[in-house]
Formats: structure tokens, C-alpha cells, sequence
């Protein structure tokens, strides 16, 4: 049996800049962005908080649907690869790791505290668990005016718990 290579990374964390959006020869869109990680780790008997800053480009028409909405400071988690670029400058060899996003979420609430208005963005989950024989054992999300949540105007009176 042949060995098999992973390549795949998840990452959640918030943008350090809105998105720079730019167009290939071929007219596909490009989004640039740069994301701050947060991890905590024991150094001794304290925990220490280390940033790590993270470059992501993301491809197609998602890119440009979600343009408007990658601004500095906004939670979202990427799933995707590592693509690693090298190059020579004067004599110098150079090289530089960066995330080739297949998906991006938005987290969090809206940066304004209010729930789902009217016009913003519904971030929906990609992947939908499947039961055994392809058959899909759980209900979709409900639709935008059926979400529970913003006010609890909404929420049922007979939780069993």
C-alpha cells in the first residue's frame, strides 16, 4: 500500500486588515488577507499568550461575495492548504509559507451587536453530516426569519431541561 501525503490545515482566528481584492489574467478573483492566531502554552509555572499571523488567498466567486465582508478585526475560521513559494532576489533565495483557502466562515455576531438584519451575511456551514446509505438524518438550518436567537422572541417556552 502506498503512502499518502496530507496537506490540510484549519485555522480560527481575526483579520489584520479588510481584504484586497485583485483579478487574475484569467479573470478570476483573488482575496488576499492576513489572520491572527491566538494560542496559549505553559512556559514554567504561567501561561503565555503568543500571536502567530497567518496569509491566506482565496479564489473564485466566493472571494468576491465575501469581499465586503472581510474586515480588520472580524472572527472567521479558513480551511484549506499550505502552498509554500520560493524565489530569488539579487543572489538572495527566499521563501514564504502562506494558506490557499478552500472555505471561509464568518464568526461571531455582526461587529454592530445585532443579530441577523436584514442584508447581512448568513454564514452557513459546508459540511452536512450524512447517515450511513447517503440518507441525511438531521433537519436543515432553519431559514433566516425562523432562526432563534437575536431578541429570544422566539425561543420555545417548553425546553425539556
Amino acid at each position: 500500500m502506498a503512502s499518502s501525503d496530507l496537506n490540510s490545515v484549519a485555522l480560527v482566528g481575526r483579520l489584520t486588515r479588510d481584504a484586497d481584492l485583485r483579478y487574475l489574467q484569467s479573470g478570476t478573483a483573488v482575496a488576499s488577507i492576513s489572520i491572527a492566531v491566538n494560542r496559549s502554552r505553559k512556559d514554567g509555572d504561567q501561561w503565555v499568550s503568543e500571536v502567530n499571523y497567518f496569509d491566506v488567498s482565496y479564489f473564485g466567486k466566493s472571494a468576491e461575495a465575501l469581499k465586503q465582508y472581510l474586515t480588520k478585526g472580524k472572527q472567521i475560521a479558513v480551511q484549506g492548504s499550505l502552498k509554500q513559494d520560493r524565489w530569488e532576489k539579487d543572489g538572495q533565495k527566499f521563501s514564504k509559507v502562506q494558506i490557499v483557502a478552500n472555505n471561509i466562515e464568518l464568526l461571531g455576531g455582526r461587529e454592530n451587536g445585532g443579530g441577523n438584519a436584514s442584508g447581512g451575511y448568513q454564514p452557513r456551514s459546508s459540511f452536512t453530516p450524512r447517515a450511513p446509505g447517503g440518507q441525511q438524518p438531521y433537519e436543515p438550518m432553519p431559514d433566516e426569519g425562523q432562526s432563534f436567537g437575536a431578541d429570544n422572541s422566539d425561543f420555545p417556552d417548553d425546553i425539556p431541561f
